[in-house]
């Protein structure tokens, strides 16, 4: 028996096949590219991703061998694509740096109010929540809006391309901002104020619960076997908390992707002023009943990537040559000392706890002295700083955090987790599986089938800590003032950045 988590990201999907003992018997990625059609608009082509989803699966599930019994999906948030009742799709899928319905997300100030919006959904009121974008494409594209039959996430798209009807799970419900995250299900007064319908979303669904099984067309589609069960997953975040073992409250997880991500879990909804006021939402967590916030970096792993792309060719060359991964040799020979240099990573908007939409990146210290070395090493310390930035707002509004547990493609390479204890002071600790969120998608699958009573069986024989990252004392005593200083550039910069 094996079971399929699928994690479909911001700029690539992945397909990996697990044992019941957590071996990984098959794997597969393909990445996809974004789409800017004008500033500050970020779309994905879904005929692209739905044929790279297609791909991966059937790869992983060949070097398997076969018997994928269970199949759950991981998948970026807020991100909707626009479908017809006949299953095509009428427009790009949008994604949650997209800022193009700021104007419709600060209107909720003005009818609802930030307040009331919080109490209801959990979610502080900003452009990258799903109902706010349906707003936008109602007033803007009604072209569209008018031929649509279901406005879908990515898990409800692949159901539906899987013929099953499609589902929301409870943990991506709440990101749309027109969930109510206490009742669990869609709010009349949030959709009736956006006049949006509810036939427009798929019906919410709890994580774990079992969608459907594959018939023989759709199994041949994607390489599967008749009757796999196709068990509703998560929000990517919660996803890899529960693949990195966060099923108690207090508990959390560093998820090193595109984007990178602090997930904490509670007992209940913790909807207070200070949450909001931070930024921080409370959603469903997919380990039913307990809730999750996220603090978040949009430009982590991307902003690597941008600069392996823009100026890393000689790496790339390089790493071919010896047949490493670019991001070793990109991150070797980094000076010891810190940079000097304020690298602010927020090149699709910041994240938590500004979340500005108009915030842009910038580099402040630069000299005719400075060497490619301290350009990469800032560039690391930008992302290390904002998570910091993140550590301190959340242990302020009352969440404390002992230790990050740290997941994704970043969490293999050692330079930026020792650089990550070394500012913010936190234990950082390697797991022994960095692809969480898909191991979370065959834990989900694994109880729907029975082989474990419930997820803290799961956890208990998948989850294990590795190799550990602890503070070294003079080099968190020689980044205290820049780490003074990096909270303070923003506001400082913010004006002139938003004239931009």
């Amino acid at each position: 028996m094996h079971l399929m988590g699928l994690d479909v990201g911001s700029t690539g999907v992945k397909a990996v096949v697990f044992t019941p003992e957590g071996a990984i018997v098959g794997s597969a990625y393909r990445e996809y590219p974004e789409v800017y059609p004008a500033p500050g608009w970020i779309e994905l082509r879904p005929d692209e991703v739905w044929e790279a989803t297609r791909t991966v699966i059937s790869e992983a599930a060949a070097q398997a061998g076969g018997g994928v019994r269970s199949l759950a999906i991981s998948a970026l948030g807020e991100a909707f694509t626009p479908v017809a009742e006949d299953g095509s799709f009428l427009h790009n899928t949008i994604v949650s740096p997209d800022t193009r319905a700021t104007a419709q997300a600060d209107r909720w100030r003005e009818t609802l109010g930030a307040e009331r919006v919080f109490a209801i959904t959990g979610m502080p009121l900003h452009a990258s929540f799903t109902l706010n974008k349906l707003i936008w494409m109602r007033e803007e594209r009604p072209d569209i809006h008018e031929r649509t039959s279901k406005y879908l996430l990515w898990p409800e798209v692949i159901q539906q391309r899987l013929g099953l009807k499609p589902r929301i799970d409870h943990s991506l419900a709440g990101r749309t901002m027109a969930f109510d995250v206490t009742r669990r299900e869609w709010s009349a007064e949030m959709l009736n104020a956006a006049g949006i319908p509810r036939k427009m979303l798929a019906e919410p669904i709890a994580p774990g619960e079992i969608i459907g099984e594959l018939s023989a067309q759709a199994a041949v589609e994607v390489g599967l076997e008749p009757g796999c069960l196709v068990v509703a997953g998560g929000h990517d975040q919660p996803m890899n908390a529960l693949g990195a073992g966060v099923i108690r409250e207090g508990m959390c997880v560093d998820g090193m992707g595109t984007v990178e991500c602090i997930t904490v879990a509670f007992d209940r909804p913790v909807l207070t002023d200070a949450m909001r006021e931070h930024n921080y939402g409370c959603y469903p967590h997919v380990v039913t009943p307990m809730y999750a916030t996220i603090a978040y970096n949009y430009s982590a792993g991307s902003i690597l990537r941008w600069w392996r792309d823009l100026f890393g060719a000689a790496e790339v060359a390089e790493a071919e040559r010896r047949g490493v991964d670019v991001y070793e040799v990109l991150l070797a020979d980094l000076p010891e000392a810190p940079s000097g240099l304020i690298w602010l990573p927020y090149f699709a908007g910041s994240g938590t706890p500004w979340l500005d939409a108009r915030a842009k990146g910038a580099i402040i210290g630069l000299a005719l002295d400075t060497g490619r070395p301290q350009l990469v090493k800032a560039l690391l310390e930008g992302t290390c700083f904002e998570i910091d930035l993140n550590i301190r707002a959340l242990e302020e509004a009352g969440v404390p955090i002992d230790r990050l547990r740290a997941t994704g493609g970043g969490s293999r390479g050692n330079t930026w987790l020792q650089l990550k204890a070394d500012i913010t002071g936190k234990p950082v600790v390697r797991l022994n599986v960095s692809e969480s969120g898909c191991q979370a998608g065959a834990m989900l699958g694994g109880v729907a089938l029975g082989v474990w009573s419930d997820l803290a069986e799961a956890t208990e024989a998948l989850v294990r800590e590795g190799e550990a990252f602890e503070p070294r004392a003079d080099r968190q005593a020689a980044y205290a003032e820049l780490r003074e200083t990096y909270a303070q550039a923003w506001p400082a910069v913010r004006e002139i950045a938003h004239r931009l």
